[in-house]
């Protein structure tokens, strides 16, 4: 008996990627429902062990949800693989941390009787390692049926999420301060060497951490974030130039 004949639970997910973010998702949706994982290395145990099931490109894609967890940059690519294997009533959901992309990627690589939802969690293996509960993931609809949408809504609030509806334009305008400059802080923060300190402040201890926040997160996932988001270089330039003029006040 393959592992797709498996079936315990109704919906069937398919999940395209077992990086840290890829294993947080895999764990989290096995509680529910059956859930089929590709990746191209070698974790067949890992992937036992929250629940999911280990699955080629073709099992993983031939499930009724099909989710790629890959980074921003190789989402296209994967795309363009996956999409003659979807079944023809699937829906595609990507998780990326910038939306206006993959969109487009999505609309115009993807077949039409495919649905598509994007999403952002907005959250990480870190922050939700242990519970949902009062975390916040964005929704932006792109091609999916109300009820359908609907119903996705109700499971994600059922597991303690908030969930944040708008557009792509908007999402990533507000993403390009409150994450893609977050980083960009915390990472110039790590250049500059900042460490505990004995005689320290609060104020101090919040910077830290800001890069204690991206320590754990890959430079892809950074350089992903800014390159694919038309809106992250002029908040950082906006930045830079506040902080000279501040710097300049000093001076006087």
């Amino acid at each position: 008996m393959s592992e797709t004949s498996k079936g315990k639970k109704n919906i069937k997910i398919g999940i395209i990627g077992f990086g840290r973010f890829g294993k947080l998702t895999a764990r989290y949706l096995s509680e529910d429902m059956d859930v089929f994982v590709h990746t191209r290395s070698n974790k067949t145990s890992e992937i036992r062990e929250i629940g999911a099931y280990p699955a080629s490109l073709e099992e993983a894609c031939n499930q009724d949800i099909v989710i790629p967890t890959v980074p921003i940059s190789t989402l296209e690519d994967i795309l363009k693989k996956i999409a003659p294997l979807l079944k023809k009533d699937a829906l595609v959901i990507d998780v990326c941390s910038v939306k206006e992309y993959p969109i487009k990627w999505m609309k115009e690589l993807l077949p039409e009787t495919v649905s598509i939802l994007a999403t952002h969690p907005m959250f990480g293996p870190d922050s939700a390692a242990d519970s949902l509960k009062e975390r916040k993931i964005v929704l932006c609809k792109v091609r999916i049926e109300e009820k359908f949408y609907n119903k996705i809504k109700s499971s994600l609030s059922s597991k303690g999420l908030t969930v944040i509806e708008t557009t792509p334009e908007d999402h990533d305008r507000q993403i390009a301060v409150s994450l893609s400059l977050t980083h960009f802080i915390g990472r110039t923060l790590s250049e500059y060497g900042a460490s505990e300190l004995l005689i320290d402040t609060e104020g101090y201890k919040r910077l830290l951490h800001i890069l204690g926040v991206v320590e754990h997160d890959t430079w892809q996932l950074f350089a992903d974030m800014n390159r694919y988001n038309c809106y992250a270089e002029p908040e950082r330039t906006a930045f830079m130039a506040a902080m000279k003029i501040v710097n300049e006040r000093l001076k006087e």
